[in-house]
């Protein structure tokens, strides 16, 4: 790694600041950082590398936050407070620097600092590795939650897996993806602190024996095959310009003895550290490939593993604040992040009714009470199943415990639906149609007191259709929380250019109440205005063409409509339908080389799980059609197509001010929600998006005349596959469609090679599940209009404008709060801050006594 030879590092006297170390003086922080570099880096200026002035610099900014997260934690403590805790598989929180510097509010002052030591302060933002926690939405949307809650003051805990080696690096290697490890630990990670005395045990496999205790009650003891140590690593979540810093703890997996010496000393050397290599396995990668019995089975076992883990810190925690076990309820409320932490259900009525010898109807009054859940999904094979086989061999306890669940639920359905035999088959916690497994949904609907979809078209859909049974079983649970962004992250840090000019119309308070941007709309008709916004885009847009000329070696005119469409790989995202407009405008190029045609940059981000051969495949025809498109003298650089390899938090950062076009066109009703509409829109995109998801919302909240709208609605969707879907009729009756389609199939895009994109076209052509051929031509006659539209340069700045006053529904902070107030019943505690910790004796005694407990 390059180091940073620096006379100013070398030169620079020791300077004597106030006694206070964790000042925010550029004095302070200088010195904060030299100290950091010597006591924790161990280096002086002459062999300290890059990264090492990145780690110094977060670890001084980290000493910064740990006053207010120790004050937290003790105020926490001492009220006995309320507490949110989110569980969730994912956590995709992106780089920590330089959110923490926004939130702490020294953003200009370190940067300030750090250039006065003479080193390059971006430069130094860029060395963060990103702790890559998650897939893409799901982990996105914990992140954002965890933001506002501490920025609105509501004690939470976030609780998931601290992954060894987290989603996979993408490089594209002659257009195909390839995954690397991600191994984003490998330099350490300065914003999290272990916590081993805080471990605890989760046990796997073995069976279970009944017996009677000495009070004649019957009871189970579960007899593991496997324990595995959890110890929990901690990072400070700090909120906007607040006092309080939440925690986001996440376990690492162990084994209790991580080396068998016997085994050892006997020559076995395989055996004598095979207990570690098994434990460590559940938390070693994100999600592995369950396309096998043992992937399946490990992912299982890593949800059981964090959700045990996470309940049995929260009892930890009631015993250090002195609460009664059966109050449990009342100091926790758990919130379930989709499917994948459903198994607590079943996890705490183990650990009441097992361990701490509750009678099961106490324990299950409890259990219904402190969960809630949240579902994220429409599309019925995301709804997880596990089959009964594995899931007894690893959790037998836990087979049976949801065998008593479903019993005494199936009997209160049979009760409220007297002889409805179909309606038991659909409900029951156990699918009995041919290979049985358990639905963990329905696990979820029936073990929590509220059930939220994250929209309010997904929120209709799941009552209608998905979660129909439960709906009508108990409508009092259903709720819609429509998704939200945090505007810290995504505006103030990503966007800093927009918010200056902003802030020098409206202040800087809409930061915290992203409704106030409503006082933009005056300004969408003021033509100076106008001007500067168009501007910051243009010069945001230029930085992005540098980067991908630097990153692809592609020109790409930053004047040209930047076309963007960035998330995960999949088919009902329909990124193939983009692929098709591609093909569509350069096929009426090739038949008239003289057409006016909008200039368009055609960006791509997002990754395909690795088990996704569809997906993959898409990826492959995006960058074959770049490769032809990119270099046919012909398109005279009207058309660029480039895929923006290994899309992150950090690149997004990059991406979403720099669009002019929103892609959101999944099919209507697939959908949940989305996030990246919400972050594309808030940064001055148009979006171009079916009535699928928050985009309804947006196109209700932002005006539908500022809103390209194209494709069948949900209920058009169902009503063509009642009646039967033909995707030939669509191929045969609109000869642009079947130009574009043959032009694939001929091996046009793939050097002659007619059988490389086949799989595909067979999907397109003999299934079409998510109906892209029955939009495609509304989808290139509304892409007619945005081109059209992008001309009127003065009336497209208006409607950026306006996209972006008008987004103030859709901050994380209102949807925190909606859940605060309709679902968790949680208040804000006001965390002050307290005299030094080297100087309070009473708190270093508290701190002894370990009834410091969150």
């Amino acid at each position: 790694m390059q180091t940073v030879p620096n006379p100013v590092l070398e030169c620079k006297p020791i300077i004597q600041v106030e006694d206070d170390r964790t000042g925010l003086s550029i004095e302070a922080l200088k010195r904060g950082f030299l100290d950091n570099l010597f006591y924790v880096q161990g280096k002086f200026s002459g062999i300290a590398t890059k990264n090492d002035c990145y780690m110094a610099l977060a670890y001084t900014v980290r000493d910064r936050l740990f006053k207010r997260w120790v004050d937290t934690a003790e105020t926490y403590t001492k009220n006995g407070s309320r507490t949110v805790c989110y569980l969730s598989a994912e956590f995709l929180m992106g780089p920590h620097l330089g959110n923490n510097l926004i939130n702490l509010g020294i953003y200009d002052q370190v940067k300030q600092a750090i250039e006065e030591l003479g080193l390059d302060f971006y430069e130094l933002l860029e060395q963060e590795e990103e702790p890559g926690l998650g897939n893409g939405g799901l982990g996105r949307l914990a992140a954002c939650y965890l933001d506002s809650m501490a920025s609105l003051e509501i004690p939470s805990l976030g609780y998931g897996i601290r992954y060894e080696f987290g989603i996979f690096e993408q490089k594209i290697q002659d257009g195909w993806q390839v995954e690397i490890t991600d191994k984003w630990l490998r330099f350490g990670n300065p914003w999290d602190v272990a916590r081993p005395e805080w471990s605890v045990e989760v046990k796997l496999g073995g069976h279970t024996e009944s017996y009677v205790d000495e009070n004649d009650r019957y009871r189970v003891r579960w007899i593991p095959f496997q324990v595995v140590k959890g110890i929990p690593y901690d990072t400070p979540i700090l909120g906007y310009k607040v006092n309080t810093a939440n925690t986001l703890r996440l376990w690492a997996a162990e084994a209790p003895e991580s080396f068998d010496f016997e085994a050892f000393n006997s020559g076995d050397y395989v055996k004598a550290v095979q207990a570690k290599m098994t434990s460590e396995n559940l938390s070693k990668v994100l999600y592995p490939n369950d396309n096998v019995s043992q992937g399946k089975k490990l992912r299982l076992a890593q949800q059981i593993f964090f959700v045990s883990c996470s309940l049995q810190d929260m009892i930890r925690i009631m015993k250090g604040q002195k609460i009664p076990l059966e109050k449990f309820h009342e100091k926790f409320v758990i919130q379930l992040n989709d499917t994948h932490p459903s198994i607590a259900v079943a996890e705490l009525m183990r650990l009441l009714v097992d361990e701490y010898g509750m009678e099961w109807e106490q324990a299950w009054e409890i259990t219904t009470k402190a969960f809630a859940y949240t579902n994220h999904t429409l599309l019925p094979e995301a709804l997880e199943k596990w089959p009964l086989g594995l899931f007894g061999e690893l959790l037998p306890r836990h087979l049976q415990i949801i065998y008593e669940i479903n019993g005494r639920f199936l009997d209160d359905v049979r009760i409220k639906f007297p002889d409805d035999f179909d309606r038991l088959k659909r409900m029951s916690l156990i699918d009995e149609s041919g290979e049985r497994y358990i639905r963990m949904a329905n696990l979820a609907c029936v073990g929590s007191f509220a059930i939220n979809g994250v929209a309010q078209l997904h929120t209709e859909l799941l009552q209608k259709d998905v979660l129909h049974d439960f709906y009508e079983m108990y409508p009092e649970k259903f709720n819609n929380k429509t998704n939200g962004i945090t505007p810290r992250r995504f505006m103030v840090l990503s966007n800093p250019r927009l918010c200056e000019l902003i802030d020098s119309k409206i202040g800087n308070t809409w930061i915290k109440n992203l409704h106030e941007l409503r006082q933009l709309e005056a300004f969408a008709e003021d033509v100076e205005f106008r001007h500067k916004f168009r501007q910051i885009k243009q010069a945001i847009k230029q930085d992005l063409a540098e980067y991908i000329k630097a990153k692809n070696g592609i020109d790409v005119d930053a004047n040209s409509l930047f076309d963007i469409q960035a998330k995960r790989f999949h088919e009902y995202k329909r990124q193939h339908l983009n692929a098709l407009h591609i093909i569509t405008l350069y096929n009426r190029i090739k038949a008239n080389p003289n057409i006016d045609i909008t200039p368009r940059t055609f960006l791509f981000g997002g990754k395909a799980a690795p088990g996704y051969y569809i997906a993959k495949l898409t990826i492959k025809l995006i960058n074959s059609i770049g490769e032809v498109v990119n270099r046919d003298p012909d398109v005279r650089g009207r058309l660029k197509v480039v895929f923006l390899e290994d899309y992150s938090v950090k690149f997004a950062q990059r991406v979403y001010p720099a669009a002019d076009l929103s892609e959101q066109i999944s099919t209507a009703g697939k959908e949940a929600s989305g996030t990246g509409n919400m972050k594309f829109a808030l940064n001055g995109a148009l979006t171009i998006g079916t009535l699928d998801g928050a985009n309804v919302e947006i196109r209700e909240e932002v005006g539908e005349e500022n809103f390209f709208l194209f494709g069948l609605t949900a209920e058009e969707v169902y009503a063509k596959k009642a009646q039967g879907y033909d995707p030939m009729y669509y191929y045969n009756r609109d000869p642009e469609l079947k130009l574009a389609i043959d032009r694939i199939s001929s091996g046009f895009f793939s050097h002659g090679d007619a059988n490389l994109f086949k799989p595909l076209l067979d999907t397109l052509l003999h299934r079409d599940e998510y109906m892209l051929l029955a939009d495609y031509r509304s989808y290139i006659e509304c892409q007619e209009q945005v081109s059209q539209a992008y001309r009127d340069v003065e009336n497209w700045t208006r409607m950026a404008i306006l996209n972006v006053a008008r987004m103030g529904k859709f901050s994380s902070d209102r949807s925190i709060s909606d859940y605060c107030e309709d679902i968790w019943q949680i208040q804000p505690v006001k965390i002050e801050l307290s005299e030094y910790l080297q100087t309070d004796v009473d708190r270093l005694k508290i701190i002894n006594e370990e009834s410091f407990a969150i």
